[in-house]
């Protein structure tokens, strides 16, 4: 689990939770409105409720919850996004509960090598990933997105095919002149 915006003042901070427990841990922490079990949720809606400490039962914050089921999730895996207030003592205590309720801190990164590994993405959609968060203007930006979405995925594979096509035709040529 991990913060998934920026850390500071804003309206809403959205904590992410990725893995198989995703879910189990997100059910220990997150109370719905409509007092439904968490573990009941279908993929791909939201549930509004409060995220409550796990040992006394106090409320933490008024939350959205976001529930993706794997492999169609970033990561492909089950992913959990809690929207929680922003700001620094809001998100914190949001994704301290989360820890307590079992899931450890992500690494930098790690979210985008969970999407890699699982094959969801490949290595230059990885690599794009950090230029469109670090992409100064619009043009760098565009140019980042096409990559995420492939594009040069596509014209590396298509020229490896060109290539071996043109091999093949030469070994051809020398065994059969």
């Amino acid at each position: 689990a991990a913060i998934s915006t920026s850390v500071g003042e804003s309206g809403v901070s959205i904590i992410k939770v990725s893995g198989e427990r995703s879910k189990e841990i997100t059910a220990k922490i997150f109370k719905q409105k409509n007092n439904k079990d968490f573990l009941e949720a279908k993929p791909w809606t939201i549930k509004y409720g409060h995220v409550v400490d796990l040992v006394s039962g106090d409320i933490i914050d008024e939350v959205l919850v976001s529930y993706f089921k794997g492999p169609r999730s970033f990561t492909a895996e089950d992913v959990v996004e809690i929207s929680c207030h922003g700001g620094r003592v809001a998100t914190e205590s949001v994704l301290n509960a989360v820890f307590q309720a079992g899931a450890r801190p992500a690494e930098p990164g790690e979210f985008t090598k969970r999407a890699f590994l699982n094959g969801r993405i490949d290595l230059s959609q990885a690599e794009a990933v950090i230029d469109i968060i670090h992409a100064k203007t619009e043009l760098s930006m565009k140019s980042a997105l096409s990559q995420s979405g492939g594009k040069l995925s596509r014209e590396i594979t298509d020229l490896r095919n060109r290539i071996l096509n043109l091999l093949a035709f030469i070994e051809v040529t020398v065994d059969f002149p």
